[in-house]
């Protein structure tokens, strides 16, 4: 890469680090409980709204999993969502209702909170439906891999999106609050997937799943990207691009050895595909607040009318 192509991505970085200070200022507290955090919490960010249902299970598995604390964005909630987490000892939530899609999708905010209270620490971004799993998590804590990585001279740890679903139709079978998602969502595509290098930022682009299966099978090139980088050891000069899907500076994507040799790597459990799909997906058409004119929500609506059975014969079932 050239040096005008380098310049480049650096203004880009420094544009996107000032436009999140912009939109920063779009929060307002509800509960922060910043002070007070050991010399080396480990942090979670995530926006949401409307997901009240789902966060007794999202908080218990990451509590257990090593999270410290949890700094929330609540996106104008209107079912509860910000009252629960204001009352949960080891939640910061901040509130607003500027537009989604004019702050990139929730992460101009998250970066903003991410330069203000993760700088040095190690900090996962996750949406409300995402879990991550990672070598031997069944019996090791998440510290135990910020500690490899610390040791590793390691800052970023990617993690492949791993579409769950269930067997049979959806809406037959009702997610309950509290209940651990892959009770129901216990499958997945194992082997429909296509890799490609970006060449600006040098990270993996993964495509493929049920979702490129059914819902984009006519344009599998428009399908959700699948690969993620959520879990970083932040410093105030970092800048997520596009989602967590690729970074800036851009060695922190170099997260995969392409010369023959390992570098650790997890999978983002994706529970999306519940009995609440439906109108979830019905609900964020109607607000019009993502990506390419919520190219991908309309691609769920049509895709659902037509089938709502994601199982076929070559799913696999999640074991650990």
């Amino acid at each position: 890469m050239g040096l005008i192509s380098l310049v480049r991505l650096r203004t880009r970085r420094k544009y996107l680090l000032a436009r999140a200070w912009r939109r920063g200022r779009q929060l307002t507290p509800v509960a922060d409980r910043m002070a007070g955090l050991s010399a080396r919490p480990i942090l979670l960010f995530s926006t949401m709204r409307n997901e009240r249902v789902r966060l007794p299970y999202f908080l218990t598995y990451y509590r257990r999993l090593g999270i410290d604390h949890f700094l929330i964005v609540d996106n104008g909630s209107d079912d509860g969502t910000r009252e629960y987490l204001a009352e949960q000892p080891d939640v910061s939530v901040w509130t607003t209702q500027h537009s989604y899609k004019r702050s990139r999708f929730g992460m101009d905010w998250l970066m903003h909170l991410l330069r203000s209270h993760g700088d040095g620490r190690w900090c996962l971004t996750v949406d409300v439906d995402e879990f991550l799993v990672y070598p031997f998590c069944e019996t090791r804590p998440l510290r135990a891999l910020t500690d490899w990585l610390d040791s590793a001279e390691t800052p970023s740890f990617s993690a492949m999106m791993l579409d769950m679903y269930p067997k049979g139709a959806m809406h037959e079978q009702p997610y309950r609050e509290g209940q651990n998602p892959f009770e129901i969502a216990q499958y997945f595509d194992s082997g429909n997937y296509v890799l490609s290098r970006n060449a600006t930022y040098r990270n993996i682009w993964i495509q493929g799943g049920p979702r490129a299966r059914l819902f984009f099978s006519d344009r599998p090139k428009h399908a959700p990207a699948m690969n993620k980088t959520p879990l970083v050891k932040w410093h105030r000069s970092y800048a997520y691009v596009s989602s967590t899907h690729m970074m800036l500076p851009r060695t922190l994507n170099l997260t995969y050895d392409d010369q023959g040799g390992e570098k650790p790597s997890g999978v983002l459990l994706h529970a999306k595909f519940l009995d609440t799909f439906a109108a979830k997906a019905a609900e964020e058409l109607a607000r019009g607040q993502h990506y390419a004119q919520s190219e991908e929500y309309r691609a769920y609506r049509e895709g659902i009318a037509r089938e709502r059975d994601l199982w076929c014969n070559w799913s696999e079932k999640y074991v650990n």
